[in-house]
């Protein structure tokens, strides 16, 4: 049933879309006449590679810096990438994706494989789901660019601060996966575009309802400041972000 949700979903809101898909791939185009589709190389279900295409927000070849979190503020994104990553049309060509069945509407946010070779045993059990466009984690760090602004090292950060609660709401969805819980967050992740604040306070619920505990579940709703923290299966905060990335890899999304 979830396939099949997701591939008719997909394939409809494709078609209504293509006016507005047409036109944003447009003004990429007319900025500074670069493809306006961006191929980025992401871990598939199971732990295989595949090209999870999104809208370019980004100036041509801005892989080549080798650093794989991205900033509000990155020198890197493009003018009217920054207005396309504020509304999350970026993410829209990823509807493809969720055709060709790479992808899911809801799933774990797939990742660059220099941060899945970072995984812990128990965060490689996110590998066994089909990565999705929206689940818990998207919706609770929408903010992600915000957060990491003005941080002398974002990769870094990103494992200290979003990784732990990001790998941990991917985790508690997993465990309690049901069509019926992805409709739920797919309705939440539309409140989101209208309302950040009802949306976290739904999010918070459904957290609640999934026996997350108090402490995710504040963390999800964003009502306490974040702090590092270990990841999911380890003892240790991360200290330091050195791995060896693949030019073919770029910005979290």
């Amino acid at each position: 049933m979830k396939r099949l949700f997701d591939f008719l979903t997909a394939l409809i809101a494709l078609t209504l879309l293509t006016p507005l898909l047409a036109a944003i791939a447009l003004a990429i185009w007319l900025d500074d006449r670069k493809s306006p589709f961006f191929f980025a190389l992401r871990v598939a279900r199971g732990g295989g590679d595949f090209r999870m295409v999104k809208f370019r927000t980004m100036i041509p070849d801005a892989w080549k810096s080798g650093v794989n979190s991205t900033a509000s503020g990155d020198t890197r994104i493009t003018r009217i990438g920054s207005y396309l990553r504020k509304a999350k049309l970026d993410e829209l060509p990823q509807l493809w994706n969720v055709v060709t069945g790479d992808m899911s509407l809801v799933g774990p946010r797939p990742q660059v494989r220099a941060d899945v070779n970072l995984y812990t045993p128990e965060e490689a059990r996110m590998l066994r789901a089909r990565p999705g466009i929206t689940d818990l984690a998207s919706i609770a760090f929408a903010d992600e660019g915000e957060i990491l602004s003005g941080s002398a090292d974002p990769d870094l950060l990103y494992n200290q601060l979003i990784r732990p609660w990001k790998s941990r709401l991917a985790l508690l969805y997993l465990e309690n996966q049901s069509f019926l819980r992805d409709l739920q967050i797919l309705w939440i992740t539309a409140l989101a575009l209208v309302s950040r604040a009802r949306a976290l306070r739904a999010l918070s619920l459904l957290v609640d309802a999934f026996g997350g505990g108090e402490k995710l579940k504040a963390m999800a709703a964003r009502q306490v400041p974040l702090a590092p923290w270990p990841p999911p299966g380890a003892e240790t905060i991360v200290r330091q972000y050195r791995t060896e990335r693949s030019h073919q890899e770029a910005a979290h999304a």
